[in-house]
């Protein structure tokens, strides 16, 4: 079965339309399939209109967030309730064209585990073009992972993919680095975007920033999770070796005489060396933190493959 997730946030005018462009584009295919909504906090008559279009079709639910707790939120609730082999998500704007899905679910069973749409003629202003080009740029830099859009809403996953992610915040942005750095195969589909015709964008500038503070953190936790000494420990080592050699060059000063106790240098050079103990210190502490995390979780793999066995 194909589960379809929509994230919808205040656009009442727009779920009934993406059901039906849904029912044209699945119900050719052999396989069943479902919508999952999710409204994430909707201020207008978004649930009003969920809650009609879920006693008209059958294969519809909706979940109901509390509040609007954004995008990578209502994408984790849908997960957690979709029961398909193979999961579609898609934006509840209308913008994604429900009719390339059967594409996406064509180029997943070529091999791959995530399939990501390329909004390769975007419609939206060059307001918000530009900046999008950069941060792709600027993501396939960072995380080794060379795609157009990395934010594209449409996207075809297997089960396993979805279910293994851990999304919060505004992690959504990041769905096949993240992906990719679980060994997943990863690919890339141009795919037709249409321009707005309900509602509004809430998508700003200050997106870009946080979104960079993200990038960070999904860099960190995929080359350095389970090593965070190689980081910590490096940065140490760097600024430690530097102020010793900046403490080592006052101390050849001062053999020859000169006076170096007021000196800025001296002072640098002691909170280098004090700095990178410090980073170094970290590193070695991080690492004993990642050990027993690793330790606890293997026993725990080994207990359940026990018990599995005796059960059988």
């Amino acid at each position: 079965m194909v589960s379809v997730v929509v994230p919808v946030y205040n656009e009442e005018r727009s779920v009934a339309l993406l059901y039906d462009e849904l029912q044209s584009a699945l119900d050719p295919l052999d396989d069943a399939w479902e919508a999952v909504y999710v409204d994430d906090g909707s201020t207008d008559g978004s649930f009003a209109a969920l809650t009609r279009l879920h006693a008209r079709a059958d294969n519809v639910r909706v979940v109901r967030l509390r509040r609007n707790f954004g995008k990578a939120a209502a994408l984790a609730a849908g997960f957690a309730q979709v029961g398909g082999d193979v999961i579609v998500t898609i934006d509840g704007d209308l913008q994604d064209d429900p009719a390339e899905i059967p594409r996406l679910l064509a180029k997943l069973d070529e091999g791959f585990d995530l399939v990501s749409g390329w909004k390769a003629r975007r419609r939206d202003p060059l307001t918000r073009r530009v900046p999008s080009k950069i941060f792709n740029w600027v993501v396939g830099r960072m995380a080794g992972l060379r795609l157009h859009d990395m934010n594209c809403g449409l996207k075809a996953y297997r089960s396993e993919v979805a279910h293994g992610l851990v999304l919060y915040g505004e992690l959504h942005r990041f769905i096949p680095v993240l992906a990719h750095e679980q060994g997943y195969r990863v690919a890339e589909l141009p795919v037709n975007h249409r321009p707005r015709e309900h509602g509004r964008s809430r998508y700003g500038l200050e997106r870009y920033f946080r979104g960079f503070l993200d990038l960070l953190t999904v860099s960190f936790m995929g080359r350095y999770r389970h090593r965070p000494l190689h980081l910590f420990g490096g940065l140490g080592l760097l600024l430690g070796v530097v102020g010793i050699v900046v403490l080592a060059y006052l101390t050849v000063l001062k053999i020859a005489g000169q006076a170096i106790g007021e000196r800025p240098l001296l002072t640098l050079g002691v909170l280098l060396v004090v700095v990178g103990m410090q980073f170094f210190s970290l590193g070695l502490i991080s690492e004993m933190i990642t050990s027993h995390h690793e330790e606890r979780a293997l026993a725990r793999e080994l207990h359940d493959v026990r018990v599995e066995e005796v059960l059988q």
